[in-house]
């Protein structure tokens, strides 16, 4: 019964006047959050979006953030019209300091990543349907940074001796950058390759270590499909110093070969051959008109051999295969109008004297040797 009484006493000195004051504040603020939220934000936002898309991203990015931050606000103010000692006073306005600084680093982050979609759908758009790997990368880097600033400022508010901890990194730093020149240096191979841009993530690559198409860019590798479906992972150090071939910025791609004929072919054939070849790829659509050479280019031991170089519209690997498949059928066809044969290594034997002469010379050989053959088996 005492215990009961002591509990009844304590309800009844309460300041219920005070708590109900500080509740009447906090709905009020609750409500008003609502009516922000539901009317006066989306006007600004109108606004905004004629004014500028950056300013509307950045409303946008602070849209959650505010939104927690007004029933924060709410909490704060109610605790402070509550008589609560100054020791204690002093903790909630260091909560609601750290606050203010959580909610401005979560929209500047939400900002980052926001801002970060956007210009990458305007890369996507101007680079052919490829996504930028610049964008997502410093997108990256930033929101790291903010967060690092914002954890930072957390722990100073609280009373942390962030300067001698940023102390600390500088001196740890050395050792850390000498224990991983191998990671330093694969991070600033992968700044080389996302402002250089030697490739894009889509583009079919060839480099000494590996070649395939590019999938993905961080800050230590670059993933990298083989043609055998198989992921190979580069570290960007090694890639950024290595020659790139960047198969994917073909405009058109190249097709060069000869065509050996019979040396016997007439002069009269082999003209009409070249002219043929020629006016065939002329008139066929997935040749690129720019250049095409056709050329009887060199005399052989046992053929006539005619250059071709010229290149086909498409870039596509599959495409391309199908179109030199195609000219090839086209040639063989020319060669069969035209009565003309394919060469084959072949050498010819001359005898300075005449046929019966040359008949009689090997023939008395023969019978030389055949005697010789005879006499060392009866020996």
């Amino acid at each position: 019964m005492e215990f009961l009484n002591d509990w009844k006493q304590w309800l009844w000195d309460l300041p219920w006047i005070d708590i109900g004051i500080a509740v009447i504040i906090a709905a009020a603020i609750f409500l008003l959050r609502k009516i922000f939220t539901k009317y006066i934000f989306k006007m600004i936002l109108v606004f905004a979006n004629k004014a500028s898309h950056l300013l509307q991203n950045l409303l946008l990015a602070f849209e959650k953030p505010i939104h927690f931050f007004i029933g924060v606000l709410g909490i704060y103010l109610a605790l402070l019209y509550l008589p609560i000692p100054s020791e204690n006073l002093h903790f909630i306005h260091q909560v609601f300091r750290s606050i203010i600084v959580a909610v401005i680093g979560w929209g500047f982050f939400n900002f980052a990543s926001t801002t970060s979609q956007l210009y990458n759908k305007i890369a996507l758009k101007m680079e052919d349907g490829k996504d930028s790997m610049l964008i997502p990368f410093l997108s990256r880097i930033i929101r790291f940074v903010i967060v690092a600033l914002t954890l930072t400022i957390i722990a100073f508010e609280f009373g942390y001796d962030v300067n001698g901890f940023i102390a600390g990194l500088g001196l740890g730093g050395l050792a850390f950058a000498l224990a991983a020149q191998d990671t330093i240096s694969n991070f600033f191979g992968g700044v080389i390759i996302v402002t250089e841009r030697p490739f894009k993530k889509g583009d079919w690559i060839a480099t000494p270590t590996v070649e395939g198409i590019v999938e993905d860019i961080s800050f230590r590798s670059t993933k990298i499909r083989a043609f055998e479906d198989s992921i190979v992972v580069v570290p960007n150090n090694t890639i950024a110093h290595e020659p790139i071939t960047n198969w994917s910025a073909m405009t058109k791609r190249l097709i060069t070969f000869t065509v050996e004929i019979d040396k016997s072919t007439p002069r009269e054939k082999v003209e009409k051959v070249v002219q043929d070849i020629e006016q065939m790829l002329r008139h066929d659509e997935d040749i690129h008109q720019e250049l095409i050479i056709v050329n009887f280019n060199q005399l052989k031991d046992y053929s006539y051999e005619i250059y071709l170089y010229f290149f086909s519209k498409t870039t596509a690997w599959v495409e391309w295969t199908k179109v030199k498949q195609k000219i090839n059928m086209e040639i063989l066809r020319i060669l069969d109008d035209n009565q003309v044969e394919l060469a084959y290594p072949t050498q010819s034997l001359y005898v300075e004297n005449g046929e019966e002469e040359f008949l009689h010379a090997l023939r008395e050989e023969k019978v030389k040797e055949i005697n010789e053959r005879s006499k060392d088996s009866e020996e």
